[in-house]
């Protein structure tokens, strides 16, 4: 009797299981051995296995993966917190110097709605399963998190790892799509750095509380998202709460990354994960990356028309939320093309107005779904 209490585990055991025990495997191994996301993608890789092992204490009414589920998932708390975290890290001065960069920011969200239209085209997904993979395409974890969590549940694992999957691998994703759009002409284009504008002490600070109320006035159902970004932001800039500014940017960021990772794994349940839908969310989810580059480089061609100064169309790839990994694409492949022709500041201004977009963009999708 003992012994069947022993192998109790073994005799439950699904081949199903086993996969999705190597794909736990699988993300451990790209994140140590590629260093692809590995504060996330660990954890996640480690909670899959944790929550398909057979009759795991870890997961069920009292394990404390469950807990953490129930506390920090489904209440949206954990990617609440990252929002926070991330406002502290953010300096918005770039975005601030040229407020143009806010339109990149705003076309790069064109795969959200051409993965959502696509998604639902498929006739598999609802409407509201459909805005949350489309979502994927925000590049940006927890807003795909807290979508997802409000509109399909069921699918949160897929899409939580097609979105952080492919936010580390954009340096793979963007380049081909950038030089299939653009020529050798258009990538050598210079810019003017314009690091001789300033920008004062008090727009910084009033610009968090201005965007805030904006854009809660226009989808009073983003205040969570954009409210808590921004929230973080004000606390960076406003001068007198250094000590949890930095609180924010490494104690709180690091834990509730880890809480966050180690929690989205245990929602890779095998009997979820291994159906014919991942896969379509996991392509779905790469089209709306290609999107996201090709609507913004797309868009600054299409600006050129109207400047006589031109901007150099690889920008508008930098307007996706996968920061600071999409302004790095950007520069390098400048260098290439030119090794003294420096863009960084431009792209940084763009990547981060990808930070705004895209939480606006999500909050415009749970006002027009929800």
């Amino acid at each position: 009797m003992k012994v069947d209490k022993l192998l109790e585990g073994l005799q439950n055991f699904t081949w199903q299981q086993g996969v999705m025990i190597i794909v736990g495997l699988v993300l451990i191994y790209l994140a140590i051995k590629k260093e692809y996301e590995p504060m996330l993608l660990l954890p996640i890789g480690f909670g899959a296995i944790l929550t398909n092992i057979p009759l795991s204490s870890a997961v069920g009414e009292n394990g404390f993966l469950t807990i953490l589920y129930n506390a920090g998932i489904r209440t949206e708390l954990f990617p609440i917190l990252i929002f926070i975290a991330v406002g502290a890290m953010i300096d918005f001065s770039p975005l601030l110097k040229q407020p143009v960069m806010l339109f990149f920011g705003a076309a790069a969200q064109l795969g959200i709605f051409m993965a959502m239209l696509l998604a639902a085209s498929t006739g598999v997904f609802s409407l509201k399963e459909a805005a949350s993979i489309g979502i994927i395409g925000a590049a940006d974890g927890p807003t795909s998190i807290y979508v997802a969590n409000l509109f399909a549940p069921d699918l949160l694992g897929p899409i939580s790892v097609a979105a952080y999957s492919y936010m580390a691998l954009v340096p793979i994703i963007q380049p081909p799509v950038i030089r299939a759009l653009t020529t050798k002409k258009e990538r050598m284009i210079r810019m003017d750095a314009d690091y001789d504008a300033k920008v004062s002490k008090k727009v910084l600070i009033l610009f968090p509380i201005v965007v805030t109320v904006v854009a809660g006035i226009i989808a009073p159902i983003s205040v969570g998202l954009v409210g808590a970004l921004m929230f973080g932001n004000l606390i960076r800039e406003s001068g007198v709460m250094d000590r949890l500014s930095k609180s924010a940017q490494n104690e709180l960021a690091n834990l509730t990354t880890l809480l966050l990772g180690i929690t989205i794994g245990s929602t890779m349940v095998a009997e979820k994960f291994l159906a014919p839908t991942t896969l379509l969310i996991l392509g779905i989810g790469l089209l709306a990356f290609v999107f996201d580059t090709a609507g913004g480089v797309l868009f600054a061609k299409f600006i050129n028309l109207f400047l006589k100064k031109k901007i150099n169309p690889m920008i508008g790839a930098a307007g996706i939320s996968a920061f600071p990994m999409s302004a790095r694409v950007v520069q390098k492949i400048a260098l290439e093309e030119d090794p003294s022709n420096f863009i960084l500041m431009q792209a940084i201004g763009a990547n981060v107005a990808g930070q705004i977009g895209s939480i606006i963009a999500g909050g415009i999708l749970l006002a027009l779904v929800g």
